[in-house]
């Protein structure tokens, strides 16, 4: 018998920090985390690259605007979580910070988030997703890889 081959979902995360504040938003209407801080972020599309999501993604959520030689992978995850009806979903999370960035930070999707903000990361909001919570404490710590959902 041939073993199942595992299918993993890879997606970006923009790690975007000025002044010791972070940028997160609040998912709304999605169906997964609605009410809960993340970042901008988003799944790769086929013939993309991880950054070049990154770049897209960043775009098409707060109107930033990146270039792909000023980002760095800060992070690597490997998570596994239950979500409504799908039994268990593995991910590839990369989260990715800009060494340099141009735009106004905007809401451009309020039909999936009701609030785009900056704060402290010291002082993170208390209904920030707690994997997104694992990897900026992972961040923070320059710890490149974690696992979450796994136990």
């Amino acid at each position: 018998m041939e073993p199942k081959r595992l299918k993993i979902t890879p997606a970006v995360y923009l790690y975007l920090v000025k002044n010791n504040k972070i940028l997160l938003l609040r998912r709304y209407q999605t169906g997964f985390k609605d009410g809960q801080y993340s970042f901008a972020a988003g799944h790769l599309q086929i013939d993309e690259t991880v950054k070049q999501a990154m770049v897209r993604e960043a775009g098409e959520e707060a109107d930033i605007n990146l270039k792909i030689k000023n980002l760095d992978i800060v992070h690597v995850m490997s998570r596994r979580e239950k979500h409504g009806n799908i039994d268990l979903r593995e991910r590839v999370d990369f989260f990715i910070k800009p060494k340099d960035w141009s735009g106004q930070p905007k809401n451009m999707e309020p039909h999936k988030c009701d609030d785009l903000s900056w704060f402290n990361l010291n002082n993170l909001p208390t209904n920030t997703i707690p994997y997104i919570r694992q990897a900026i404490d992972c961040i923070q710590n320059k710890i490149f890889f974690s696992e979450f959902g796994w136990d």
